[in-house]
């Protein structure tokens, strides 16, 4: 059974190197993991050259979660480089090289810089499931090899989750597997969120309050993105995995792995906070963007909830003196969402796919 483990990289190729570290410590016997480098403009995939090789100057932060690169790491790792077009059609048949860097060219966001690794997963055909993971994220050793166990226990599961702790503070929970959403304010509120690690779990229960899986760290079988198919690239950042959910609504399950345990430096990349003041540009633009286009979408009997939840959020900015924000929202508002992903990626401030918290 094969897994292919999916990082999007953007202007943050130490964070994947230190994804990598744990990642290649891994207890799983069959993976690879593939690299799709969002166009970015440090170099970030000769770094990851370098490393790979051997020859990388850069040396791991110390601390608590060092413990996870106590054992021997065989060098150099093997990889093999393409472009996002070879890559999408499998690469070369013969190379089976663990690590696969991909240059995607320029910004995919997050569902399109997973895309066009799935795309190079479903071209071999090789594997089972795909573990999207954000690349500012280590895990423990067993965590892929639990959540794919979770996943084969249950003949339906199409998407699955793990425990999400915060990386600086390893013993608070970040997300119980996935989180709940009200479609009545288009918000969601993680499983969990503010509780402390180690505690017992009932993973049952978690899988029935689950309306999606925390896409910092989810599993899809390859039955689910054939039947199912890829992430919507209209929302280029946070809902993807809503939508997916709600498209495979009857025809698949969503399981939770408690013991797969993966640590998430939030918030690191994009600015995300639960602190209005502290949020990014990038993270209030595609939350309050994707609020309303997931709503017309999904439950456009819902939208004039969700319109008077935004209001709040004006007001709130407002009150912040935050103004560029609040002249985003009443473009937004005045029907800027509308513009597709593809558009709004050329001319906002925006991520290169490292995916936070809703």
């Amino acid at each position: 059974m094969r897994v292919y483990v999916v990082l999007v990289n953007f202007n943050s190729w130490r964070d994947t190197v230190d994804c990598l570290e744990t990642l290649f410590r891994s207890d799983f016997p069959d993976f690879r993991v593939l690299v799709c480098d969002n166009g970015s403009s440090d170099g970030s995939l000769d770094q990851l050259s370098r490393w790979a090789d051997g020859n990388s100057d850069y040396r791991p932060s110390a601390g608590e979660l060092s413990r996870l690169r106590r054992s021997e790491l065989e060098r150099p790792v093997r990889y093999a480089r393409y472009q996002r077009e070879e890559a999408e059609t499998g690469g070369d048949p013969a190379e089976d090289a663990p690590l696969v860097l991909i240059d995607c060219g320029f910004n995919l966001g997050f569902a399109g810089g997973n895309n066009v690794g799935l795309r190079y997963a479903l071209a071999r055909g090789d594997f089972e499931y795909a573990w999207l993971l954000n690349n500012d994220t280590v895990v423990e050793p067993d965590a892929m090899r639990l959540l794919a166990q979770r996943m084969a226990e249950v003949p339906t599961a199409g998407l699955g989750a793990s425990t999400l702790l915060h990386y600086g503070d390893p013993g608070k929970i970040q997300a119980l597997g996935g989180g709940w959403y009200c479609k009545w304010l288009g918000l969601a509120w993680h499983l969990g969120r503010l509780g402390r690690w180690p505690r017992t779990v009932d993973s049952r229960a978690v899988e029935r309050h689950m309306s999606y899986p925390v896409g910092a760290s989810v599993m899809v079988s390859r039955a689910f993105l054939r039947e199912v198919g890829l992430m919507c690239e209209e929302y280029f950042l946070y809902f993807e995995e809503l939508d997916w959910v709600l498209r495979a609504r009857g025809r698949f399950r969503m399981v939770y792995a408690p013991e797969s345990i993966v640590y998430h430096k939030v918030g690191g990349s994009i600015g995300t906070s639960s602190n209005p003041g502290r949020k990014s540009l990038a993270c209030d633009y595609w939350n309050a963007r994707n609020r309303i286009f997931f709503t017309r979408r999904w439950f456009p009997w819902a939208l004039p909830t969700v319109y008077l939840a935004l209001i709040g959020t004006l007001l709130t900015r407002i009150i912040l003196l935050r103004w560029d924000r609040v002249r985003m929202l009443l473009r937004l508002f005045a029907g800027g969402w509308k513009r597709s992903a593809q558009e709004i990626s050329g001319a906002e401030e925006t991520t290169g796919g490292s995916r936070k918290a809703l």
